[in-house]
């Protein structure tokens, strides 16, 4: 069964490397999409025998199907330019597409915070990312989701996510995020509502802390707690805020 290897890109110079690598024995084709690299992303990649491609960037989901359609592997295995595949998943890669039982796989993702990885909070993630060519499309504004036409299974073997430099980084994404997903919400019709102002948040450092064992990891897992107890309340406050944008609308100070 040929594999292809589907990556994106912008300015991932300090990441694309090691991404490459841990797939050029397992894939036949690696495909890079690239939305404007300033860096040198491109030329790392092309040395190492990816096939590069451009695509001015308009949504995650527009962008994976575009590269889902220029993939011609009989199966595709999407990989992010922070993420690299392990020995362990390398191998149940290679031992399942001899034979497969499934039309798409999860693959559990462990990511790498503050100096290590993680055993619990954020352990494991598990991502649809290896499935048959034409079985997968995406859905969704930011968080995009894998809608996949077909039986799923998973996969054992981690896959490492490098995600963010430093908790700088990781604040400025969350706020980012935050503020994505509130205007996301705002023009999908949803109303704000306090209780979720004041609840929500909680709802979710309570899950990652105790129900994730965030506890475990120390004071990595207080940090991650917070982050998503900050997330998810300035989702909530962004939407407030464009609320009164809506009413106010002659008022200079919103």
């Amino acid at each position: 069964m040929k594999l292809t290897v589907l990556i994106l890109t912008k300015n991932e110079e300090k990441n694309i490397e090691r991404a490459i690598k841990s797939v050029l024995d397992i894939a036949e084709e690696i495909v890079v999409l690239d939305s404007g690299s300033t860096d040198r992303t491109v030329e790392i990649a092309k040395n190492l025998g990816a096939k590069v491609f451009f695509r001015e960037f308009d949504t995650y989901s527009d962008q994976r199907n575009y590269g889902l359609s220029i993939c011609n592997g009989d199966w595709i295995l999407v990989l992010d330019a922070d993420e690299e595949v392990s020995e362990k998943l390398r191998e149940n890669i290679k031992r399942e597409l001899e034979n497969p039982k499934f039309d798409c796989y999860e693959i559990p993702r462990r990511t790498y915070y503050l100096g290590r990885f993680l055993k619990y909070a954020w352990y494991p993630e598990y991502r649809k990312r290896l499935f048959r060519k034409g079985k997968v499309r995406y859905e969704g504004k930011l968080h995009e989701k894998v809608i996949c036409d077909g039986k799923v299974g998973r996969l054992e073997g981690d896959l490492y996510h490098y995600s963010f430099k430093n908790l700088y980084h990781q604040f400025i994404k969350n706020i980012e995020y935050a503020r994505i997903m509130a205007e996301i919400m705002h023009s999908e019709g949803k109303k704000f509502k306090l209780y979720k102002l004041i609840i929500n948040p909680f709802v979710i450092f309570f899950k990652l802390y105790f129900l994730k064992l965030g506890f475990l990891e120390g004071t990595r897992g207080l940090i991650i707690a917070f982050s998503g107890f900050l997330y998810v309340f300035l989702k909530y406050a962004f939407l407030y805020e464009l609320k009164l944008k809506e009413k106010y609308k002659d008022k200079l100070w919103l």
